[in-house]
C-alpha cells in the first residue's frame, strides 16, 4: 500500500467536530488546569510540541511555560489553526508556530523537541501506538511526553435518570458508542500508563483529575453543549445511521435534559487522566 493510501486510511473522523457550542468548550480550557501535571516538568528555553492544539488555549499558556524557548502547534483542522496563530499573535507569543499536520506523520525531524504534550488527542486517534512512536520518534533522548484523556466510564451526570448512565440507553453511553464506532477509545484516560509503557517510554508516572460542572452558569453552558453538539442534525443523524439511535430517544433524552436543568443536585464530572513518560 502506498504513503498516500496509508495516511488516508489513519485519519480519523473527529467525533466532536467544529461546531460553534464545541469550539466555546475548546476556549475554556487553559494550561493551568488541562496541563497541572505536566507544568512543574517545564522550564524556560525548552522547544515543545502541542498535538492537535485546537484553537491554541493551552498551546499559549505552555509558550509562557517554556518562553524564550519556542512552541510549535499542529492540528489536522485549518481553521483551528487559524485561530491558535491568531491568538498566539494576540498575546505576542512570537515563538509559538502553527500549521496543520497529521499526528502520525509529523514534519519534523528526529530529536528535535524537548517535551511533547497533547490533550484530549489520543481519544480521537485510531492508531494510539502509530502517534506514540511519531512523539517518540521527533523527542530527544531524555525528552518528555504527556498527555490528559478522557475516560467515559468513570464520568458522570447526576441525576442520571437517561443522561448519565454509562450503559445502557442513555445520552452518555451512546456518545461514547459513537466515538468508538469512529475509531476512537472512550477509556484512553485510564489507559495511558500501559500505552506509554507499550510504546517504550521510561518512568511513566500516571494521575487523574475531575473537570466537574456544578454552578448555574456551568450548568447551563453544558447544556448548550450538548443541545449544540449531540442534538445538533448532523450528529443525530451520524448516530441513527449507525443504528446507535431513533429520533424518539434524541426526543426523550431532550425531554430529560430540559427536567435535568431544574434539579436542585443537578452535577456533572468528566473524568481525565493523564500520563508524563521519558524517552529513553
Amino acid at each position: 500500500m502506498n504513503r498516500d493510501a496509508t495516511h488516508e486510511r489513519s485519519t480519523p473522523t473527529y467525533t466532536m467536530g467544529y461546531g460553534p457550542e464545541f469550539q466555546k468548550m475548546l476556549e475554556r480550557r487553559n494550561v493551568a488546569v488541562c496541563a497541572a501535571h505536566l507544568l512543574p516538568h517545564l522550564k524556560p528555553g525548552m522547544r515543545l510540541l502541542d498535538l492537535g492544539c485546537g484553537p491554541g488555549t493551552i498551546s499559549v499558556g505552555l509558550a509562557d511555560a517554556v518562553a524564550p524557548g519556542a512552541l510549535h502547534g499542529i492540528d489536522m483542522e485549518v481553521s483551528q489553526i487559524e485561530m491558535a496563530s491568531a491568538a498566539a499573535t494576540a498575546g505576542g507569543h512570537g515563538k509559538a508556530v502553527f500549521q496543520v499536520g497529521d499526528a502520525t506523520d509529523l514534519p519534523f525531524e528526529d530529536a528535535f523537541f524537548d517535551v511533547a504534550h497533547c490533550h484530549a488527542l489520543l481519544n480521537h486517534a485510531p492508531d494510539t501506538q502509530a502517534v506514540l512512536a511519531e512523539v517518540k520518534r521527533v523527542l530527544k533522548p531524555g525528552g518528555l511526553f504527556s498527555a490528559r484523556e478522557v475516560f467515559g466510564d468513570s464520568s458522570f451526570i447526576e441525576p442520571a435518570r437517561d443522561l448519565g448512565g454509562i450503559t445502557g440507553d442513555t445520552v452518555w453511553a451512546t456518545f461514547l458508542k459513537l466515538l468508538a464506532a469512529n475509531g476512537g477509545h472512550p477509556q484512553m484516560g485510564r489507559e495511558l500508563k500501559a500505552a506509554f509503557v507499550e510504546a517504550g517510554f521510561a518512568d511513566v508516572r500516571a494521575s487523574a483529575s475531575f473537570e466537574t460542572y456544578d454552578t448555574a452558569d456551568d450548568l447551563e453552558f453544558l447544556r448548550g453543549l450538548i443541545i449544540g453538539w449531540f442534538f445538533s442534525p448532523l450528529t443525530m443523524e451520524a448516530t441513527m445511521k449507525l443504528g446507535l439511535a431513533t429520533q424518539e430517544q434524541f426526543e426523550r433524552w431532550s425531554r430529560s435534559l430540559d427536567a435535568w436543568m431544574d434539579e436542585p443536585g443537578a452535577f456533572a464530572g468528566f473524568a481525565w487522566g493523564e500520563a508524563i513518560g521519558w524517552k529513553p
